[in-house]
């Protein structure tokens, strides 16, 4: 009997399977099928059961269903080492908490990788990476897919880093117990820019950060409600007045709320 797992024992995945034609004779059934055309999501993390969460409600689940995106969540524990399948030990040094083991991190990605296009990116949530932005998101909707490390304890032996050239993101200037909720963050938001996912591709156009700007106010019936109405000018019909109205609001709220984003855009 070997210690090295298979598999069918670590990886279980979310979405609709898709047939396409290969000269290669293939297997119906797979642990993993891969989607055709999907846009794959692969999460390394010691809590699979933490995955899709929410993503699997609303239009992102509809998207998973309907095959437009896939998630592969990859259980760290069976690539552990013993029979209580370690993945961690001491800080080498000296020092509180535990870090993640070079070894058995390198064989979860090494299995991870492998099974996805070389062009998606290798992410490792962390709260020294750089910011996560909306950039960032529109930027990774248009790779095939990407393969995120959700950190644990003290996080990972910075040899795994170094080795693979991960990219280290963070997701706020705070500290959460771990990687599996920024992974979710992170997923909702590029999983949104997806073609087909939201439905009306203009929305994405219109919201924060799009051009630099939070977004503006947004209304909607009845036209008074508690003694606060609408602003005519949105029941003018007049939409160069719309816009330009649009326009200021969004510019004052980015001067007022976030002085940075608007130093950047000056």
């Amino acid at each position: 009997m070997t210690d090295e797992p298979t598999p069918d024992r670590f990886t279980r995945s979310h979405g609709r399977k898709s047939i396409s034609a290969n000269l290669k004779p293939q297997a119906l059934l797979t642990p993993t099928p891969d989607l055709v055309r999907a846009w794959k999501a692969q999460v390394i993390t010691l809590f699979p059961e933490a995955f899709p969460g929410v993503l699997d409600l609303s239009l992102t689940g509809r998207a998973l269903q309907d095959g437009l995106w896939q998630l592969d969540a990859i259980d760290l524990r069976p690539f552990g080492e013993g029979r209580h399948r370690n993945v961690d030990d001491t800080p080498s040094g000296g020092g509180a908490g535990m870090v993640l083991r070079p070894d058995i991190m390198g064989r979860a990605i090494d299995h991870a990788r492998a099974r996805i296009s070389s062009e998606a990116p290798l992410i490792y949530l962390s709260p020294r990476g750089r910011p996560f932005t909306q950039a960032m998101a529109q930027d990774l909707a248009t790779k095939p897919g990407v393969t995120l490390i959700c950190g644990r304890f003290e996080g990972m032996d910075q040899r795994v880093i170094d080795h693979y050239g991960i990219t280290e993101v963070s997701m706020g200037d705070f500290v959460l117990t771990g990687g599996e909720i920024p992974a979710l963050a992170l997923l909702d938001a590029t999983l949104r820019l997806i073609p087909g996912v939201l439905g009306n591709a203009a929305s994405t156009q219109e919201e924060s950060f799009s051009d630099g700007l939070l977004e503006h106010p947004q209304y909607t019936k009845p036209a008074s409600w508690q003694g606060h109405e609408i602003p005519p000018v949105l029941l003018s019909g007049n939409h160069g007045e719309i816009a330009r109205w649009r326009q200021e609001q969004s510019e004052a709220l980015t001067r007022d709320r976030r002085p940075d984003l608007w130093a950047k855009r000056r």
